[in-house]
């Protein structure tokens, strides 16, 4: 399967100019092309290009006042800038680079220049989201960790409130995890934490649904638009899921392992909190846990 290509949007008025940036970038990227900047700004927020490539001089919008609006804009805010001109000051580059530019090209262009820049800054990209990628993966599962969830739980939890929709929290704890590490060493535990976090994987099946290791034992799903009935269907069937599946462990024998799951849902408003929404689904899984365990327990 061939690696997706990066992405350029190429803003000039100019044709001409658009046509050779065009040229010698199309082979080895995705193009995207605009000739204003109120276009340029459309397009970015369609697109997501991964670079822009911006004249200053244009009529109506020009270079310097559209990066601004891209540096003011949430969704595009992050999305580097190389300014292509033909002003070749220092006073005309200091204004760009004050503003947030991450390069300049000079017209007229060098095809090797305009090919090692872009690439320049395209490696940067990649390597930036490499390592974002890393820091929000849990090593040992391969789930999303905490601060991945956090971070699409503030998302999600927005949305709500916008839309008035119900977000339901599934908090998981492996039941007498300690005794599984203890028993049979911390390598078996650690493809226990693996499986059971392939369980918890396979069941998010809408793309809102999101699974994610919490901590230690410890894991969450969050179930976007479902409501308390579907949320507690759902942990019902993970329970089941993970109280029937098999563990080999080394020697030939086989074990098997139980999960309590604290289960709350709310459609929320500015007048909730995250943090309250996780300490009830907190409390439920205590619950649960108190309740012998191998359960499934809503609180409200």
């Amino acid at each position: 399967m061939e690696a997706k290509k990066n992405s350029l949007l190429i803003v000039d008025d100019e044709n001409t100019n658009l046509k050779v940036l065009s040229h010698i970038l199309g082979q080895d990227y995705t193009i995207y092309t605009a000739t204003n900047g109120e276009s340029a700004l459309e397009k970015a927020k369609e697109y997501k290009p991964d670079l822009i490539l911006l004249d200053i001089i244009m009529p109506g919008m020009n270079g310097y006042e559209t990066l601004s609006a891209v540096k003011s804009c949430e969704e595009i805010k992050k999305i580097p800038i190389i300014f292509i001109t033909g002003l070749t000051s220092d006073e005309d580059e200091a204004k760009g680079l004050a503003l947030d530019a991450a390069d300049y090209l000079t017209k007229p262009f060098s095809s090797a220049v305009v090919k090692l820049r872009v690439r320049n800054q395209i490696q940067i990209i990649n390597q930036l989201r490499t390592i974002e990628h890393i820091s929000m993966i849990d090593q040992l599962t391969n789930l999303p960790n905490r601060r991945s969830f956090d971070s699409r739980l503030k998302m999600e939890w927005g949305q709500a409130i916008r839309e008035k929709t119900s977000i339901s929290l599934l908090m998981i704890d492996l039941d007498k995890f300690k005794i599984v590490n203890d028993t049979y060493g911390h390598l078996h535990g650690d493809v226990v934490l693996q499986t059971a976090a392939a369980i918890f994987s396979q069941a998010v099946k809408r793309p809102g649904d999101f699974a994610a290791r919490w901590g230690g034992e410890e894991f969450v799903v969050l179930l976007p638009n479902t409501h308390s009935d579907g949320a507690v269907e759902i942990a019902e069937k993970i329970r089941l899921d993970v109280e029937s599946t098999t563990i080999p462990v080394h020697g030939g024998s086989e074990m098997k392992i139980t999960i309590s799951i604290g289960v709350t849902s709310l459609i929320p408003t500015n007048e909730n909190s995250i943090d309250a929404f996780i300490s009830t689904a907190d409390k439920a899984l205590y619950a649960a846990k108190d309740a012998g365990r191998n359960k499934v327990l809503f609180i409200n």
